[in-house]
């Protein structure tokens, strides 16, 4: 019995993170989480960082919930974007990027 706990506790993380995920909205205009990020000086070096296509996606997204969110609309119900198939596309740019100016001020300290 004890080994079936964290298997139901890890399936009850999921299915919250699953819950959270549809209640934050973004993915109804069809945005991803890391389309919601904040844009600070780290994240505007990840996205110029990013591959083309992957950066003219993004745009695409953005604008796209742009125009959504002018008139008030959200996108059936079946376009929207799932959390299983939600990227993590900036992610590791937006780590290296963390990574090196870390490394940097390390270095500014010396």
């Amino acid at each position: 019995m004890a080994s079936r706990a964290p298997a139901a506790t890890g399936r009850l993380l999921v299915g919250f993170r699953k819950w959270y995920y549809n209640a934050a909205g973004f993915n109804k205009i069809g945005l991803m989480r890391d389309d919601t990020i904040h844009e600070d000086s780290d994240v505007k070096e990840a996205l110029r960082r990013l591959p083309e296509k992957v950066y003219n996606d993004r745009m695409f997204r953005l604008k796209r919930a742009l125009d959504l969110s002018m008139k008030q609309a959200v996108m059936p119900k079946e376009q929207w974007t799932q959390y299983e198939e939600d990227v993590h596309y900036l992610e590791p740019y937006l780590e290296e990027v963390i990574r090196e100016r870390k490394e940097v001020e390390e270095w500014s300290k010396k």
